[in-house]
């Protein structure tokens, strides 16, 4: 006897049902990945600023995965543009040059020197393509998919990839400081704070986006100009999504220029203090202070222990409290007296 169900109906016929459901999903399936593709970005501008440091590895490597991609999409297309903000280090400059006899990659010397944000604005002018995809220098690509994940990705407007930290030297501050921020890196933790999260290390944007909220060149040293562009993206109501798809740093300079490069960037963000409010964890910590006699308290202590910190701090035993310490105290120290950039 055949097996029916209640309804009567033998079982060929739920087969037949069976079939023309599979079906119907198959073409939804060829629907979504037709979609999919047409959805999937189809050019891109890699940029790369650079200053005082070589580049051929990362440029080699990336017009490596980008010749991959074209290998399975012969419609990609992709330039790799290396512009130098006026390096005086003639043989950076010089092995740089290599970039040029890579095929779509060029290398630009810029004949004077203007800073970060002005030199991703001009990057993004000498750009050709839709999408634009700017990268620090000094890192390094860990993923194989890392172009396909952005290209992939059908976010609009801005995506930021993040990073990651390479184990280094324990006795290394700047080592010692993004490590022990690393958890504040990765994506869900991001895009609880979209718009303040944001780095220019390792982001993609839409070129219209770029051109039309260009980089504050009134940053003319590196250090917050990335903090003012989240700003001016949230104000200007454009999304930012973030993904994880890190570059790594792997390069650390050694403690003494990371001091320096530290108080310079504290400088720098005294100098914006009114415009970065709400961007800056150290802004909202000083903000947080309404007791007068704090203030006086903690610019004592810099003014007499602060050049004992920073002796710790550049020595070969760094300890991130005295460095959060000395941070503190050197912002406010810079209330009292006449900024100097």
């Amino acid at each position: 006897m055949p097996l029916t169900r209640n309804s009567g109906c033998k079982i060929t016929t739920f087969y037949l049902i069976q079939q023309i459901f599979l079906s119907f999903c198959g073409r939804i399936y060829s629907f979504l990945c037709n979609f999919a593709l047409e959805m999937r970005k189809k050019e891109i501008s890699i940029l790369i600023p650079v200053y005082n440091d070589m580049c051929v590895d990362i440029v080699k490597k990336l017009a490596g995965l980008c010749e991959k991609e074209r290998a399975y999409h012969n419609d990609f297309l992709y330039e790799i543009i290396v512009a130098d903000d006026a390096s005086p280090n003639k043989l950076c400059v010089e092995k740089n040059a290599f970039i040029n006899k890579i095929a779509n990659c060029s290398f630009i010397v810029k004949e004077a020197n203007s800073g970060s944000a002005a030199t991703r604005n001009f990057l993004a002018k000498k750009s050709r393509y839709q999408w634009l995809l700017f990268l620090d220098c000094d890192m390094k690509i860990v993923r194989d998919d890392f172009i396909s994940c952005y290209l992939d990705n059908n976010c609009t407007s801005v995506i930021n990839g993040g990073i990651c930290i390479a184990k280094g030297d324990k006795h290394n501050l700047r080592c010692l400081y993004e490590t022990h921020c690393a958890p504040m890196h990765q994506p869900e933790k991001r895009a609880q704070r979209p718009y303040q999260s944001f780095r220019s290390t390792n982001f993609m944007i839409e070129r219209s986006v770029m051109l039309e909220y260009p980089f504050d060149e009134r940053f003319k040293k590196s250090g917050y100009e990335d903090v003012m562009f989240g700003k001016v993206l949230k104000d200007n109501h454009v999304s930012i999504a973030h993904i994880d798809n890190p570059t790594m740093m792997v390069d650390f300079e050694d403690n003494t220029q990371y001091m320096e490069k530290i108080e310079r960037s504290l400088r720098t963000l005294y100098a914006f203090k009114d415009e970065l409010r709400g961007y800056s964890h150290l802004l909202t910590l000083v903000g947080g202070i309404h007791i007068n006699a704090v203030f006086l308290i903690i610019r004592v202590w810099h003014t007499l222990f602060g050049d004992i910190e920073r002796k710790i701090l550049c020595s070969h035993h760094p300890i991130l409290t005295i460095f959060n310490i000395y941070r503190l105290g050197y912002y406010l120290s810079l209330t009292k007296k006449r900024l100097k950039q």
